[in-house]
């Protein structure tokens, strides 16, 4: 058979009935890239494999959750869905929706969404209203709408959406052939970390692997309520995608990290943007700035010598890449040096070409 989605190749897994309409963009079955040239940073004992959710159809890890919760909502007989959003939620809720012939609602933080996102959200018809304030405030109205009017809310609480996210997991286990030793994720809205732990708890406990990961999540220092341990009123970073103050799935998060014996910790928008170059030109993975918070922390827990009382001959390490570097373009332009302009000649191309 044909790939179908992460509904029809893990429904065993999720909570869908014969009832429940399908509603599938044949998102999820995304790669697992080999790293070499951060495996080689490691070094010899470590192997590190980048999970490339940008590759998902609105090029985020989003459309994993999204497609349980749309199709929950369409079999519950939902007419209409809201979401808050920093913009890969509002784009993944826009497209599932219109998939499903369903009004979506989105509610962004007033200019702190990148245009790309922003774009999506638009082009697939969904009703966007910008709120003056930040994704806290965004997701507090949010909250109150779907309490009291007839519109679900398909943001990381509701706990379909974790339930299609954790596929990442079993897809991760199951081209392994066991489970990672430990995995870096990025954490914002802290979703994303709930689920994967949530997945690999499962496939343990029905012998799909013999073992836990170290569930590692990095939090960008303007952003890291986690981290400082209370709400950030104002948060900043250049990582659009994790920029939120007080994450719904806080407390989750917390258990995730405390269950596998590992961490959440931050790191510096330099450290974001020096991965994410170095992803980019390494690897040849273009990942938007959040994405690369979780090889920044790899990295800087290589520097702490986090490894070094690692006893296995070879450690897996798996790193989550939550969105495409085409979701936030602007960052990319403005990290470089802009192309010259030559004569048009073959002579000025290949001199300025270094040929």
């Amino acid at each position: 058979m044909p790939y179908q989605g992460v509904i029809a190749r893990y429904k065993k897994y999720l909570p869908v009935t014969k009832k429940t309409p399908f509603v599938s963009l044949q998102e999820g079955n995304t790669p697992l890239i080999c790293a070499p040239g951060i495996s080689a940073l490691m070094g010899p004992k470590f192997k590190v494999y980048l999970k490339y959710e940008g590759l998902n159809p609105t090029g985020s890890f989003k459309d994993r959750g999204m497609t349980v919760a749309i199709s929950k909502a369409k079999e519950e007989g939902v007419k209409a869905v809201i979401c808050a959003s920093t913009g890969n939620t509002s784009a993944s809720a826009a497209a599932f929706s219109a998939k499903a012939g369903l009004k979506c609602i989105v509610v962004i933080p007033q200019g702190k969404i990148a245009l790309g996102k922003l774009a999506q959200a638009l082009i697939h018809n969904a009703k966007v209203v910008e709120v003056r304030g930040n994704f806290d405030d965004a997701l507090r109205v949010v909250k109150e709408i779907s309490s009291n009017y007839p519109v679900r809310l398909v943001n990381s609480i509701n706990p379909h959406r974790i339930e299609g996210q954790k596929t990442a997991s079993f897809e991760v286990c199951d081209y392994l052939g066991c489970a990672p030793h430990f995995h870096f994720l990025p954490v914002g809205n802290a979703g994303n970390i709930t689920a994967y732990w949530k997945g690999y708890k499962e496939y343990y406990s029905h012998k799909k692997i013999s073992y836990l990961p170290k569930m590692c999540g990095f939090q960008a220092k303007g952003a890291a309520p986690i981290v400082r341990g209370y709400p950030i009123k104002n948060p900043k970073t250049i990582a659009t995608a994790i920029r939120i103050g007080n994450p719904a799935s806080w407390q989750k998060a917390i258990e995730a990290k405390e269950e596998s014996g590992g961490l959440i910790d931050m790191v510096s928008d330099a450290q974001i943007l020096s991965a994410y170059k170095f992803l980019a030109q390494e690897e040849g993975v273009f990942v938007e700035p959040a994405s690369a918070a979780s090889v920044a922390g790899l990295f800087m827990m290589k520097k702490r010598g986090y490894f070094k009382k690692v006893k296995n001959k070879k450690t897996i390490i798996v790193c989550t890449l939550t969105g495409h570097g085409l979701k936030d373009p602007n960052i990319a332009i403005k990290s470089i040096r802009r192309p010259p302009t030559v004569k048009a000649s073959v002579e000025a191309v290949l001199k300025k070409a270094g040929l």
